[in-house]
């Protein structure tokens, strides 16, 4: 097996070269994109001159490769450049609505492990029986409905004709945690697909690891069956449960739209959609940029804990 340094060494090189890469791709695709931020500031009915003089101003009439080396070199410094809209810093923007999808995120992992992992062992445990079909019939039925369905049937229900929560987060601000009330319907919507995929995961991981070779020989060597189903078996079928969390935090932290729009939350998916409206290029830059570094170092982490409970198996490289 390879040693562990020179794996973490190849596998940050290779971090730092996809984030390299995705730089490159969000500025290629962010000059792609229909429309101008100059036309946007001119008003209604623009006038050449004034579209002429707001470019210039901006700055969008230098070349562009002149653009991303300077807006690529203050990117490690945590310098992502200017907004167009308010010429705030758009690091602002970032702090700003990183807050409330952060608190969204970390209260759903934090119900989404103990349910997801909790559910497939007990799948798992009654293997083709009742409580087995029940769960994974309830599951199935749960991921099939969208985001979207499952938050307005939860807002009609628990908010509009029972009364007992807020149907959105509106005069809330960013300090959501003072008021816990309005967290609930939310995190509910994000957990309903991402524990019904890690149960399923985590049943067939348990499963297949209750069924191997090693496990029968520790029941034969006389080891208590708790013991076996945590210590052995629940180590192994986690692995790919694994890979599958970092995905779901990489979606969590890197802005859930539908649900951000439908309680009202300024979180990162808020200021995506108003820069994306506004034509702020250099929000969207900077916020794609965040998301795919986000995403490289979750990946990064959930092959690390592959490698950690699959020590049989070689990660690949």
């Amino acid at each position: 097996m390879t040693g562990l340094p020179s794996w973490i060494a190849r596998r940050l090189l290779l971090g730092a070269a996809q984030t390299a890469a995705v730089v490159l791709l969000v500025f290629a695709l962010t000059e792609a994109l229909p429309g101008d931020a100059a036309v946007a500031l001119a008003g209604d009915q623009p006038d050449p001159e004034r579209i002429a003089a707001i470019r210039e101003a901006l700055d969008l009439d230098r070349p562009a490769h002149e653009r991303l080396l300077e807006w690529a070199g203050g990117l490690p410094r945590g310098d992502f450049g200017t907004s167009l809209a308010s010429g705030r810093p758009v690091s602002t923007y970032i702090t700003d609505g990183f807050g409330p999808t952060l608190l969204l995120a970390t209260l759903t992992v934090v119900l989404l492990v103990p349910a997801g992992v909790g559910l497939g062992v007990l799948a798992a445990r009654h293997e083709g029986r009742f409580v087995d079909r029940f769960v994974s019939s309830v599951t199935l039925g749960a991921y099939a409905v969208p985001e979207f369905a499952f938050g307005v049937l939860l807002t009609t229900v628990f908010a509009l004709r029972l009364g007992w929560l807020p149907p959105t987060a509106v005069g809330y601000g960013t300090d959501l945690l003072a008021h816990p009330a309005a967290l609930v319907l939310p995190v509910l919507v994000l957990l309903s697909r991402p524990v019904c995929s890690l149960a399923r995961l985590v049943r067939a991981g348990m499963i297949d690891a209750l069924a191997s070779p090693y496990v029968a020989q520790a029941r034969r060597h006389g080891i208590p069956g708790a013991r076996i189903r945590y210590g052995h078996a629940l180590p192994n079928a986690v692995t790919p449960a694994a890979q599958q969390l970092a995905r779901t935090i990489d979606w969590l932290l890197c802005g859930v739209i539908v649900v951000e729009a439908l309680y009202v939350i300024p979180g990162l998916g808020t200021v995506l959609m108003n820069a994306v409206a506004e034509r702020d290029v250099p929000v969207v830059q900077g916020l794609a940029v965040v998301f795919g570094v986000t995403t490289v170092v979750l990946n990064l982490g959930a092959d690390l804990v592959a490698r950690r409970f699959a020590p049989r198996s070689e990660v690949a490289a």
